[in-house]
């Protein structure tokens, strides 16, 4: 038990570091929304650059065992790849880290692929994500998440 609450300390710290970062890009401020799938929760995202940011969530996972699903990411995003004629829609992909507390709590390398729809006029994002896992530990598995979320920029 205290070992698991060592790793969720651990990785709530480096968590809140990542997501301290200064948001000088797209939307300034926080985004804070959900997201649906597996997992199923809350999604933050906060901007580090111009094309790069960190999202993070806190989710519940509905895999082989109900679960509490945590992870963080750095993003990196493609504004060129596809045109819309209003907003924007970047393609993004990244690595991460993944906690899923299980019976045998789960720790992965996660990276995601998705695309973003970022509104002109609202402080609104719309995204569909699919993260390929690489569980590290108890053992080595390669799992898949999926999902669409909304954030609210502040």
């Amino acid at each position: 038990m205290i070992k698991k609450l060592g790793v969720i300390l651990v990785f709530m710290v480096f968590s809140a570091l990542w997501l301290a970062a200064p948001a000088r890009a797209e939307r300034r401020g926080l985004g804070l929304g959900v997201i649906l799938g597996e997992p199923t929760g809350l999604s933050l995202k906060s901007w580090t650059g111009r094309t790069t940011a960190i999202d993070a969530a806190a989710a519940w996972s509905f895999g082989r065992e109900d679960s509490l699903h945590f992870h963080v990411d750095y993003l990196v995003h493609d504004f060129n790849l596809l045109k819309t004629s209003k907003g924007r829609l970047p393609v993004y992909y990244g690595i991460g880290g993944r906690i899923k507390l299980e019976d045998k709590t789960r720790i992965g390398v996660r990276f995601p692929v998705g695309v973003s729809y970022i509104f002109d006029d609202a402080p609104l994002d719309l995204f569909a994500e699919l993260g390929p896992i690489l569980d590290l530990a108890p053992r080595t598995e390669f799992t898949l998440s999926a999902s669409i979320g909304l954030r609210y920029y502040f």
